[in-house]
């Protein structure tokens, strides 16, 4: 025999056995469906809960309860007659008492098969149980008693057989080191099949096992059953069967095993054994269900990037442990997730976590691993990797799947030597974490998910392969994932029909450019607070209103929520709508022109799969309308992204901080599919002045550098810049950064004056416009060249003279004569 039982010290060879036997734990830990649960919930005779009455000695004999149901008996434990019949994992009874009989409930839980004693060891009134069979039921071999119960499985319909089994093997001498051969576990299960056919197994039931000479123990983790016609899966799958988890009302924890069953071998936690896996079949711990789809995770917008998180991380871990043996790599231990705040990092890692079949993520923030004690730190780092050593030194290749989430990386894993805090913590951080992910003792059950909003400030030793190696950039939704995430974030209020029929989420889609997820979500809670104000009483601030059940969120709220909830990555318009205030007057052909040049070179950035970069520089004396020019430019574009990087913004900053706002500014650029970037009076921003002169080399060479940089992958940058100095640009060498140059000339005669007077309305009557007309052509004023003066400046000049009613012509000719240039002064 081998083992021994467990002894029930103490007890009387009669006493009074309970209903509920206390069950013996392994060292490898109790199944989570423990078979203490209800057989079933049937009402046949044979099936109805047995009333234990109890025993008792009386008078020097024992009286027995009389069989409840016509079957039942109490019969005396005894062991096996031999090891054969041990290692059938069989009971052994009396031929002649049990006859026809196959099947019995022991102690109304644990379903056994019977075998007739050929050796004439058991009599009438006892049944033989080996010490596996003695341990898994709780029984001793000397004085216990036990009630068996028949049972026929074709009373529980057709859905007894085993469709899959679930197994892990050791050896029966748990410190056994001696063998190093390595068992197929292909091989095992055939075996198995042949040694154990029609056996009724149950989860938590433990099995002795002679396979090659070599005795091993078999502990059943999970099964799963089948009715028998269904029996007939393909090479490499289960057959279909509902899974033993939870045994319900309509499920089994036992099953009888047959010659289709599915077993999936697995090596016992603190066992030797050494099992290869199977080349053919999944593992049976796999970390995706068969019938998962990314829509179940309600996450919108991020298709092709799941698609290319699968296929990068999680693919390897689908097939059968074996192939990927056979092909010697190892999988994927990290995914670094980066992208602009709102898109939906944080959501992808934790659904990721959730689709697995995997233990509970751990979530970690960045700044909880750091402690104000010397090596806290680090030890932080090891106690989240500890689990997962402890399984794999267990387990090996079988381990579970461990995954540890890391939100802000950036916190705790910044670039060894960029911080100067005189402690060293952060790069003892990062080198514990580099060793514990890719180090001496290599752990290949464990998937690290780092998210952060700055790639760039990550150490790069985390970023190689080994590591982090799987970078995803979580980028802005386009309009089909906007509209994906529309429908997740209104699909209750669709369903409850709180959603006004005039809503159109195609077109709430189409004008949410540029919106994050985070933002479409608060655009929705902007819209639905309009609806809730509708709904409150007059002269209240929470009164609720008598017509409360007729809410509804309907178009006019999304457009006013539109109006309050703008993207972090959009459009510029406060700025953009102040430069061009005024508008844009068309006095001369020249102003056609130059916004036509314009449309070309947005339908060039639109459309060219050659210049996804084109950068253009307006040029003209102060006042000229280049800025108001450019920013027209940028709004007929009608791209996502439009920012204008002004002098205005940095008033006292330094060189560094306005180096890092034009950096973040082209940054910010490269996250938008379509962007345009104003720049506005460079000679302002390199602080250039005559004197001197002086400028900021730092801020030129800023500029000069991402003007001409090509914009990442499948992004288009537009640059317009504007100076006052053209001569300047030559002298800076940032002359050829610019794709093209375009001049833009002051006012210089009569017929660009006589339109911009007119546009503004300044004269009442036509006889007060002949008049002005008259007092310039007299001022010599009318002439080509005479004038040289910027729309800006002029439109300053004649709101003045508005101002004055009664000698609007006489203020007007005046305030011209001063700002023109001296006699014979060139205009260029």
């Amino acid at each position: 025999m081998w083992g021994r039982g467990p002894s029930r010290q103490g007890q009387q060879p009669y006493s009074y056995v309970p209903n509920d036997p206390p069950q013996r734990t392994s060292p490898y830990g109790n199944s989570p469906n423990p078979p203490s649960a209800p057989l079933s919930s049937n009402t046949k005779p044979y099936e109805t809960p047995y009333v234990h009455t109890g025993y008792e000695k009386r008078g020097g004999g024992t009286h027995y309860a009389e069989p409840n149901g016509g079957g039942n008996s109490v019969v005396h434990v005894v062991t096996s007659p031999n090891d054969e019949l041990a290692l059938s994992n069989c009971v052994i009874v009396n031929p002649q008492e049990w006859r026809g009989v196959q099947y019995a409930y022991m102690n109304r839980k644990f379903p056994v098969k019977f075998r007739y004693d050929d050796t004439g060891k058991i009599h009438p009134g006892q049944v033989g149980c080996s010490s596996i069979q003695r341990q898994w039921m709780a029984l001793s071999a000397r004085g216990d008693q036990a009630e068996l119960e028949p049972l026929n499985p074709a009373d529980l319909g057709p859905s007894i057989y085993l469709g899959g089994l679930d197994l892990e093997v050791g050896f029966n001498l748990s410190k056994r080191r001696d063998v190093e051969e390595q068992f197929d576990s292909e091989d095992m299960a055939r075996s198995f099949i042949r040694a154990f056919n029609e056996l009724i197994i149950s989860i938590g039931q433990i099995l002795i096992w002679d396979y090659h000479g070599h005795v091993l123990k078999v502990w059943v983790k999970s099964l799963h059953v089948v009715d028998l016609g269904s029996l007939q899966p393909q090479k490499g799958q289960r057959a279909r069967g509902g899974s033993i988890g939870a045994v319900g009302a309509s499920s089994l924890h036992f099953g009888i095993l047959n010659d289709q069953t599915d077993i999936a071998i697995m090596k016992a936690p603190d066992s030797a054994i050494k099992i290869r896996s199977s080349a053919k079949k999944a593992a049976p711990n796999a970390i995706l269900a068969p019938n998962f789809k990314f829509e179940d995770m309600g996450i919108g917008g991020l298709d092709s990037e799941f698609t290319a998180i699968f296929r990068r991380a999680f693919a390897s871990r689908v097939f059968p442990p074996g192939l990927v043996e056979k092909m010697g790599i190892q999988h994927v231990k990290g995914i670094l997730l980066y992208g602009p705040p709102g898109t939906g990092k944080t959501l992808m890692a934790r659904q990721i976590g959730k689709m697995l079949n995997a233990r509970e993520p751990k979530i970690v923030n960045g700044p909880e691993i750091l402690n104000k004690y010397v090596g806290a730190s680090e030890e932080n780092i090891r106690k989240l990797f500890a689990d997962a050593e402890k399984e794999y030194k267990e387990k090996a290749e079988d381990s579970g799947l461990h995954i540890i989430i890391f939100d802000e990386l950036d916190a705790i894993c910044k670039q060894r030597g960029s911080t100067n805090n005189g402690t060293g913590v952060g790069d003892s951080v990062v080198n514990q974490l580099l060793s514990k992910m890719d180090g001496v003792d290599q752990l290949n059950n464990i998937l690290i998910i780092g998210m952060t909003n700055r790639l760039d400030m990550i150490d790069e030793a985390l970023l190689r392969p080994g590591r982090l190696e799987v970078h995803m950039e979580i980028s802005l939704p386009d309009e089909r994932g906007r509209l994906q995430i529309l429908n997740i974030h209104t699909s209750k209020m669709r369903t409850n029909g709180v959603l006004d029929k005039d809503v159109d989420l195609g077109e709430l889609a189409a004008v949410t450019k540029n919106f994050s997820g985070a933002e479409i979500n608060g655009l929705i809670k902007s819209a639905s607070s309009f609806a809730f104000n509708r709904h409150v009483k007059v002269g209240t601030m929470a009164g609720i209103g008598d017509d409360i059940e007729d809410l509804r969120v309907n178009r006019s709220d999304f457009l006013q929520a539109l109006d309050e909830v703008h993207p972090l990555y959009g459009i510029s318009e406060e700025e953009l709508s102040s430069v061009v205030q005024n508008g844009i007057i068309h006095y001369d052909a020249v102003v056609d022109e130059i916004l036509n040049d314009g449309r070309l070179f947005i339908e060039q950035v639109r459309t060219s799969q050659r210049t996804p970069l084109v950068s253009i520089l307006l040029h003209g004396p102060p006042g000229s309308g280049k800025t108001a020019l450019a920013a027209t430019i940028a709004m007929a574009s009608e791209f996502p992204f439009i920012k204008i990087i002004s002098p205005d913004q940095m008033v006292g900053f330094s060189e560094s901080q306005k180096i890092a706002a034009i950096a973040k500014t082209f940054s910010d650029s490269y996250k938008s599919p379509l962007s345009v970037i104003v720049v506005d009076q460079i000679e302002r921003l390199i602080d250039w002045v005559s004197i001197g002169p002086r400028f900021s080399n730092g801020v030129v060479q800023t500029l000069t550098v991402l003007m001409g940089k090509r914009p990442p992958k499948e992004r288009r940058l537009l640059v317009i810049a504007t100076t006052s100095s053209r001569p300047l640009i030559t002298e800076i060498e940032m002359a050829d950064v610019f794709d093209s140059e375009i001049r833009v000339p002051p006012i210089s005669d009569s017929k660009a004056l006589d339109t911009v007077i007119r546009e503004l309305k300044l004269f009442g009557s036509e006889a007060e416009y002949r008049y002005a007309m008259e007092k310039l052509r007299q001022a010599g004023l009318t002439g080509e060249g005479h004038l040289n003066i910027g729309i800006k400046k002029l439109l300053s000049v004649v709101e003045m003279a508005r101002q004055e009613p009664e000698a609007v012509a006489d203020r007007l000719v005046q305030a011209l004569m001063q700002l023109a240039p001296p006699p014979g002064t060139m205009i260029v």
